[in-house]
Formats: C-alpha cells, structure tokens, sequence
C-alpha cells in the first residue's frame, strides 16, 4: 500500500493549497448543479398508490406528513427477501436525524414492497427510527424504475405538494447513491481512502452494521440478492 511521503510543514502546506484550489473548482460546480435542480419541471402524480404503515393504508399525499416535500429513499427489501439490502442499510445509517429535514418543511420516508411485518422486524434489528411503508401490492416501484426484470433497484426520488396535488420532481439511481453514504465522504478524507481498490468491485467489504465482526456475513459483493450486480452504474 502506497502511503504519503513524509515531508516538512512548508512542503505540506504548500501541498494542501494546491489541492484546495482543486476542491474549491468543485464546491463551485457542485453549487451550480444544487442551483440548477430547482429549475426542473414537476409531474403530476395522476395515479392512486396505496401504502402500508404501522397505522394502517396511506396515500402518497399521507406520507407527507403535512409537510411541503418529500424524500423517498427506494429500500431494497423485495417481498421474498429475509433482510434489507446492505447497499441501502449502509445509506439509512447515513440519513442522521430527521429534525434537520423536517425543519425545512421536508418529510423522509423509506418505501420497499417488502410486506410491512419484515420491514418492521429488520427496522427493529437495525435500530432506526425512520419512517418506513410497504408498497406491496401497488405499482408505485415499477413507476419509479426501482422495480425491473432484473429485481429491486435503489434510489431516491422527491415530490412536492400544494397541499391537494402531488409532483414528482427528481429522482437519481445507482452510483449517484453514493452522496448519500455520509462514511464515504469521511473516509475520502484519509491518505488510505475508501480502501477498495485491491477488491474486486467495490462493494466487496460491505456489511450490514452489525455484522462486521462476523467472518461468515454476507457482503454486498457477494451478489446475495438474486444474484444480480445491482450496484453497476
């Protein structure tokens, strides 16, 4: 493994600057790509989707909250699997405490057709609090490209409402997922990095967040969901 050389203060500091220069490029266009995502155009939903929650069926409009937006993270679990994709754990780890979003009129709600008693139980085992409904039954994954031939899908997609109507505004998939697994941002900050580049695929070390210290767990890379390479960009 390569490791950084060793260098003086004033070797290093120049350095840095270098580099900031580089990251602040970045900051820049980055802020021009959030700038920009307000000025797309919104859909209409024009179809009826019914959820599942712990206080029973839901609208889309009911997953709201009374609140102006919402976030949908699109959660792995299909209804013949027995625990939520590690993928999609990883980013639930990552999502911190709802108090932020929600004071900008924002609600965040995990959606999965996996049937609501299995969303529960792996919701319990992992220790959060968000808000999670069961699509089982309706055709809200398929609509949203999250459900395929080729099985369950990650993403995230967000509505909007004027208290009667509901749009659809955004919504990104695959390696755009990345922004929203907040360990990788501070692992980039490392001289060893995300530490991926002697595996196979990247996803090869990852782990629900209680399984690290079992040798025998599945890992992402082990293509444990129906076999397939569902990370691929």
């Amino acid at each position: 493994m390569n490791l950084p050389k060793v260098a003086t203060r004033e070797e290093w500091l120049q350095a840095r600057k270098e580099l900031l220069e580089k990251e602040k490029q970045l900051t820049r266009l980055h802020d021009e790509v959030v700038a920009a995502r307000p000025e797309l155009p919104m859909v209409k939903v024009d179809k009826d989707y019914v959820f599942h929650g712990p206080q029973g069926e839901l609208s889309l409009l009911d997953l709201f909250q009374g609140r102006r937006q919402l976030i949908v993270r699109h959660f792995m679990f299909g209804p013949d699997q027995e625990e939520g994709c590690i993928g999609c754990s990883m980013q639930a780890d990552s999502v911190g405490h709802l108090a932020h979003i929600n004071a900008r009129e924002t609600t965040f709600v995990m959606v999965s057709r996996g049937q609501l008693p299995k969303l529960e139980a792996f919701k319990a085992r992992m220790g959060w609090d968000i808000p999670w409904v069961s699509s089982f039954g309706s055709d809200f994954n398929v609509d949203y490209h999250v459900t395929t031939e080729q099985g369950e899908l990650p993403g995230v997609s967000v509505f909007m409402t004027d208290g009667t109507d509901v749009f659809h505004t955004y919504s990104i998939y695959d390696r755009g997922g990345d922004i929203f697994k907040n360990f990788y941002n501070y692992l980039d900050l490392t001289p060893l990095g995300r530490q991926e580049a002697q595996l196979e695929q990247p996803w090869d070390w990852w782990r629900h967040h209680d399984m690290y210290d079992n040798a025998d767990a599945v890992t992402a890379g082990t293509n444990w969901w129906n076999g397939t390479d569902k990370f691929a960009s």
